[in-house]
């Protein structure tokens, strides 16, 4: 895959998956994202949205080393968590990268117990997150990501209060927005949550 400076582990499993090629949207936001800055990405559907996503967080928590970075990454629902997890699964299949998915059907205190054990990726729904965050304390310090995909469908069910409560207990990371549209909504919680972000809109 043609991107500029991509850690060898992370070329290495895009080879063997028969990846060359990065597509248009991965060209376009690659080092901006990996430059640290908070960004807003708006895409269509089936232009690699999470594919950018997973390649980004891996290209950045890998190239940290033993400092054991973390990245959180909301998505829209269970289906969307299990197809992120596979998705770092075969990219992440040559790093040793520790990534955990929740959900609104998953067992909780499982889910504690197992996020105890420490890990490096952590995907989840806003409701099951929300909760997790409130009851269990997490230390967020060492945070170097947080990302918010699909967000107009997130929006739309009225998670604003949740996902700014996770934001605010953060102080420092990178901050990102994927989106199908850039709606009123999605420009409100930007205001509040990013600073400064640097908007792509990919047609």
């Amino acid at each position: 895959m043609k991107l500029k400076k991509i850690n060898e582990k992370l070329q290495e499993a895009l080879l063997d998956l028969g990846f060359t090629e990065a597509n248009y949207l991965q060209h376009q936001t690659f080092s901006t994202l990996k430059s640290g800055v908070d960004c807003i990405v708006i895409s269509p559907k089936e232009s690699g949205k999470s594919t950018t996503i997973v390649l980004n967080v891996i290209q950045k928590l890998v190239s940290e080393g033993e400092e054991s970075p973390r990245a959180l990454i909301i998505v829209e629902d269970k289906a969307k968590v299990l197809a992120m997890e596979e998705l770092f699964e075969q990219l992440g299949s040559k790093t040793n990268l520790r990534v955990y998915g929740i959900h609104d059907k998953g067992d909780m205190e499982y889910d504690k117990n197992y996020i105890s054990t420490g890990i490096d990726v952590l995907i989840g729904t806003p409701n099951r997150l929300g909760d997790m965050f409130t009851t269990a304390g997490y230390n967020v310090n060492r945070l170097k990501m947080f990302i918010l995909d699909d967000a107009d469908a997130i929006l739309k069910l009225r998670h604003e209060t949740k996902i700014m409560r996770i934001s605010n207990s953060i102080a420092r990371t990178q901050r990102l927005i994927f989106s199908e549209q850039l709606t009123d909504r999605i420009e409100i919680l930007a205001e509040k949550m990013l600073l400064e972000p640097f908007l792509f809109k990919i047609e």
